[in-house]
């Protein structure tokens, strides 16, 4: 996984509504993933009633989740949170790669960007590095999320 970050840009969220759906499984790195965006997107100014969360049971149910809430909010961006690691068997790719194209067909069908924010892992010990350690994806994808937002505001008029 890449450790070049973008820099951070300074966007007020004030005005953006963003709809954030976070998976169950894993819940000890989704938790902190979750807790990561909410306080990056709520330091950057998005009002607590313009924040939407959603829970799944897992990765595999975030994309319907996803465009049901965008249907229903009309948010500026939606963040997409969920955590897949390896087991015995090659299952974790299948949901890997079926998650991220259904967020893309999702986020192109209703014009909303969708902030892909799960993360594949080989085990536990590279999820919880990504998910509550030294580093922190939660926050890349809420800033990422901001960001999208402000494009969205700026070229869809």
């Amino acid at each position: 996984m890449s450790q070049q970050v973008p820099s951070a840009s300074d966007i007020s969220g004030s005005a953006f509504t963003v709809v954030v759906v976070a998976a169950r499984f894993n819940p000890q790195f989704v938790e902190a993933l979750l807790s990561q965006v909410l306080e990056h997107l709520r330091g950057a100014g998005v009002r607590e009633r313009r924040i939407v969360v959603a829970r799944v049971p897992g990765s595999h149910e975030l994309p319907i989740a996803v465009q049901l809430l965008c249907r229903r909010h009309r948010p500026d961006v939606c963040v997409a949170l969920g955590v897949v690691v390896r087991g015995e068997t090659r299952h974790y790719e299948l949901v890997a790669e079926t998650v991220c194209q259904g967020l893309t067909q999702v986020a192109l069908a209703a014009r909303i960007p969708v902030i892909n924010g799960v993360i594949v892992a080989e085990n536990g010990r590279q999820a919880a590095a990504r998910c509550g350690g030294p580093i922190r994806k939660g926050v890349e994808f809420a800033q990422a999320a901001l960001e999208m937002a402000a494009l969205r505001r700026k070229y869809s008029r």
